[in-house]
């Protein structure tokens, strides 16, 4: 039955919030809610937050206002890890009529219906973060080329700079049975690939018998999906064994995002990681030695209390020695109720900034030789469907971002390309293989 209330949702942060987002949507849509564009000015609008950084919580702030502006009379939830951290911080923001934290959120569908007949003004419905144990799947649709599979939630680490612990719970996945159901649901869609996401995956089976591992095997063996990439895993749980397994995978992507924070053992220790950078300099070896072609990806921190410079040159030399792709560049962030903001020895804003601008520069170096060195071998590339000034765009298994000429006929279809020079804007020229014949210059 079709609704007479519309529902627009805006996203912040990571691949796990668009995941748990799309979940709730098709909620709302099976009951008869009518989705549109957060920009029309629905109804019903629902901000689903980050809290990594401080700019995040701003940016929740100025959403609000927006969705306000949109349509005075709608109904706000806001929901997420800011959220769960913040509730009473929230409520205080002009407009917002609920909130609703980490268990909670999965039950908007319950509050919004009771506000159609209560037209409550304002309300906080969030349990404390120790009693959140449920692990809810999720995935996202929409994009038909690819997926966020939620298989993890939660994490137990508790780093001396994160606050997700206290926004998340603690760490929680199904079984790998269920878990196969939910991705056999993504199996009968056009999905073509399915990332793994979760705050801390490798430790999905925490507390079981199961491992990541073995939900690695049995998803290869899921023929409806052609790829399943491993989103960010911890160093310390990306095995030799997974590894070694992914090498010679008929579905998984060569391709590893794997969070560094720091190349300096002494500020690895302050943060409370789990690892030194020796182990770290072995998966990536590991990993290069099983697959030369292999993509790796790597979170840096600059700017963590008591990063000297010649602790911060440190991190440097160790990246550029890295056989790696490229660098995901963050400039500390004091959280509050975590170990680091009680520290004295912060790092000035500029001092940041500036090392933040120097990593992001190693890292548009590193993701060009990369490239480089990707040119005149044969790859798949799956196309988007954006169109942008008549182009389109894909990427490789090993995650190399092909440009070519749009062609709607290409639009979720894998096809084989020969890359064969970079472009100025940092995507790759290929030569796109029609058949083995007759190859079409992209």
């Amino acid at each position: 039955m079709k609704h007479s209330s519309t529902i627009s949702f805006y996203t912040l942060g990571c691949k796990l919030n668009f995941s748990e987002t799309s979940g709730i949507a098709r909620l709302f849509e099976e009951n008869g809610y009518a989705r549109v564009d957060f920009k029309e000015g629905a109804n019903i609008v629902v901000i689903n937050t980050c809290s990594v950084t401080e700019q995040a919580d701003k940016k929740c702030r100025q959403i609000v206002k927006q969705a306000r502006n949109l349509s005075a009379d709608s109904f706000i939830a806001v929901i997420g890890c800011y959220a769960q951290l913040k509730p009473n911080e929230i409520t205080a923001i002009e407009g917002v009529n609920i909130v609703l934290g980490a268990q909670e959120k999965f039950n908007l569908l319950e509050h919004v219906q009771a506000w159609e007949t209560e037209h409550y003004a304002n309300k906080v419905v969030a349990s404390e973060i120790k009693y959140v144990k449920d692990f809810v799947p999720s995935y996202s649709l929409g994009d038909r080329t690819r997926s966020f599979l939620k298989v993890q939630d939660g994490c137990d680490y508790f780093c001396s700079f994160c606050t997700i612990p206290l926004a998340r719970g603690r760490s929680r996945s199904n079984t790998v049975e269920e878990t196969m159901k939910t991705a056999k649901e993504l199996e009968a869609t056009q999905v073509k690939e399915v990332v793994l996401t979760g705050v801390n995956i490798g430790d999905f089976g925490k507390g079981t018998d199961e491992s990541f591992f073995d939900l690695v095997q049995e998803l290869d063996e899921l023929e409806g999906i052609d790829r399943f990439r491993i989103s960010s895993i911890e160093p310390n749980l990306l095995s030799n064994e997974i590894i070694d397994f992914v090498a010679q995978s008929k579905r998984f992507a060569q391709h590893f995002h794997i969070p560094l924070q720091s190349g300096s053992n002494e500020m690895l220790r302050a943060m409370r990681r789990r690892y030194h950078r020796e182990l770290y300099a072995d998966r990536v070896a590991r990993i290069k030695g099983q697959m030369p072609n292999a993509c790796i990806g790597v979170d840096v921190i600059v700017g963590y209390p008591g990063e000297t410079e010649e602790l911060f040159q440190e991190t440097v030399q160790f990246l550029k020695d890295l056989d790696v792709a490229y660098l995901h560049v963050f400039s500390y962030s004091e959280r509050n109720n975590t170990v680091a903001v009680r520290r004295t020895d912060t790092i000035p804003m500029e001092i940041r900034r500036k090392r933040s601008k120097f990593l992001q520069q190693l890292s548009e170096k590193k993701k060009r030789f990369f490239y480089e060195s990707q040119l005149n071998k044969e790859f798949t590339v799956l196309f988007e469907a954006q169109e942008q000034n008549g182009e389109m765009y894909g990427f490789t298994e090993n995650y190399v971002k092909i440009k070519s000429a749009y062609n709607p006929d290409w639009i979720n279809e894998l096809k084989t390309v020969i890359p064969t020079h970079v472009n100025a804007d940092g995507t790759v020229h290929a030569e796109i293989l029609v058949d083995k014949l007759a190859p079409v210059m992209a």
